[in-house]
């Protein structure tokens, strides 16, 4: 949360905000983005007062119309004296009112954010409630889950089959909310969903509640989270569905575990979602306790591929094992596995337990949950194999630009934050040469960021401390730069010089060389050095687990 300003700096806030939402911000958009980027992506004044305690999302989603009727009740804490106040959400839905207790409150719009605007300033330490009334019918997503918007789709019936995506655009795509991803409701989140009688809704967490309407002919699912959750996280699908339970005896007792499918779906997804169990089993192994027991764990059918939402991990990849039936690695080891159950999934730990503070930092989330399907492999199957796997997942990155995006403007960095970003830590692991405190790392992030909002900054120091290895220059080459590090080499008289190219300042890395077949380890930077050999230079070789290029000149 940020400090207390002085009382300067506060009198200047009061003075801009009576010129109302012209306002501009005080720091300037960067290159390339605009006030809606900025809004969008930045701890804006009239978020940073108030530090968000829960949701209460009450939604009427009208398949006839593609239409949405709702209202979030939002529940905060006020941190700094403050009257105004961001919510987002985003056209063609529109605010129709928001109400205080008894009262009625002004708001004004600006694209995406509106700002509220109480009549007085609220009182440090007080809990207030808000609750914003909106309609409309939102964005249609046209490529989800990589496009946000409500999927209108049909079943292979011909029924409604409905579910929303918001990855990246964000949650305000359907639902008003503090759309940043630094504050999430510590208290959890209610989702009430009303649709056509003959339609179920599956949201996150527990359901608490069915109650039908017979006048409307509706009925309201009723669904708890009681755990922090990011707002993308949150999803509503509507279908046919049948669900089948399940449990799972883990580090943190049993788990219950639910399976959601369309009623058609049903042999398929007993013979397919078996894959569940020894999912979380190597998982809680890698990473340690499944970070939400009391809100249980499913797996939702949708009309999409898939998508992370906690505690509602949503599958479409056909009951078939790779991704969509085809191996991303080409070794082989893809077709071992549910690709979407075992990547997703991941993010339960990766992107739900421990979540980014600004779109910039996707790569936590990205990066470790690609990380992720390689130390299923190792897991269940073997240490070579799952070595296959990473490496021969290298041919899908493109070294474009960098992974680490722009701070501020919601604003992720390069797709490579997958496929590079899991070969980092596979490399960061070979570094180390200590697989037992590897291990002992990765469970120790979830439970240092356990339910935490985090920064680059907080990993790398975190890493580079309990390893006792300064990761410090291979963050910055890996995921600052888009330049992949070239291991050049030079055979003179005796010797073979041995020196990086394409690194960033200080850029320094043990790899584990073979020359002439006799294996060393060697801390390699632009700076040449020079290895003693006996005779000629026969062979010259970088263990493929240290992801660099060799040349030899």
């Amino acid at each position: 949360m940020l400090k207390s300003r002085t009382s300067t700096l506060f009198a200047l806030a009061v003075l801009f905000a009576l010129l109302g939402p012209c306002r501009a911000q005080q720091d300037k958009v960067p290159e390339g983005f605009t006030r809606q980027d900025q809004l969008r992506g930045s701890i804006t004044e009239e978020r940073a007062w108030w530090d968000l305690l829960h949701y209460d999302l009450a939604l009427q989603v009208m398949p006839a119309t593609k239409s949405l009727q709702g209202t979030n009740q939002i529940t905060f804490k006020v941190l700094q004296a403050g009257d105004r106040m961001q919510i987002d959400l985003q056209p063609p839905l529109k605010i129709s009112r928001v109400t205080y207790g008894d009262s009625e409150l002004q708001f004004e719009s600006e694209g995406k954010a509106h700002w509220i605007k109480f009549s007085q300033e609220l009182t440090v330490g007080a809990e207030q409630k808000i609750t914003v009334h909106y309609e409309g019918r939102p964005r249609e997503s046209t490529r989800p889950p990589w496009s946000g918007g409500l999927s209108w789709k049909k079943d292979e019936q011909g029924r409604d089959f409905i579910a929303t995506t918001c990855q990246g655009i964000g949650a305000s795509i359907w639902w008003p909310c503090k759309d940043h991803g630094y504050d999430e409701p510590d208290r959890g989140m209610d989702m009430r969903i009303t649709v056509p009688e003959a339609l179920t809704a599956v949201s996150n967490g527990r359901l608490l509640a069915t109650t039908r309407d017979e006048a409307n002919k509706t009925r309201t699912f009723h669904w708890r989270v009681v755990n922090p959750i990011n707002n993308y996280g949150v999803n509503v699908n509507i279908g046919h569905y049948v669900s089948m339970d399940g449990e799972y005896a883990g580090e943190g007792g049993k788990l219950d575990l639910q399976y959601w499918m369309l009623d058609y779906q049903q042999e398929k997804a007993k013979k397919q979602f078996v894959e569940v169990p020894r999912t979380l089993a190597a998982f809680e192994h890698w990473f340690g306790k499944y970070p939400f027991y009391e809100d249980g764990y499913k797996l939702v059918v949708v009309p999409y591929l898939g998508m992370e939402h906690q505690s509602s991990v949503t599958y479409g990849n056909g009951f078939q094992n790779g991704y969509s039936g085809r191996d991303l690695s080409n070794t082989g080891v893809g077709m071992k596995f549910d690709f979407i159950i075992v990547h997703e999934s991941a993010h339960e730990w990766w992107g739900n337990n421990i979540s980014m503070k600004d779109a910039a930092d996707m790569w936590i989330h990205e990066s470790f949950a690609n990380y992720a399907e390689n130390l299923f492999v190792e897991y269940h199957f073997t240490e070579k194999e799952a070595q296959d796997y990473v490496i021969g997942c290298r041919a899908l990155i493109r070294n474009d630009e960098p992974i680490i995006g722009t701070y501020g403007v919601n604003k992720s960095g390069s797709g490579d934050m997958y496929y590079k970003g899991g070969n980092m830590l596979h490399t960061m692991r070979h570094v180390l040469h200590d697989d037992q405190k590897w291990r002992t790392v990765l469970r120790g992030l979830n439970r240092e960021f356990w339910h935490k909002t985090v920064g680059t900054a907080e990993f790398e120091a975190y890493m580079s401390r309990e390893c006792g290895v300064d990761y410090g220059p291979i963050f910055a080459q890996y995921l600052r730069a888009k330049d992949l590090p070239v291991l050049a080499y030079e055979a003179k008289d005796k010797v073979v010089a041995v020196w990086c190219e394409k690194v960033v300042p200080g850029f320094r890395m043990p790899v584990l060389l073979k020359v002439n077949g006799v294996e060393q380890r060697v801390t390699v930077s632009a700076e040449p050095q020079e290895l003693a050999i006996e005779g000629a230079l026969a062979s010259f070789e970088l263990d493929r687990n240290f992801y660099m290029k060799l040349r030899a000149k």
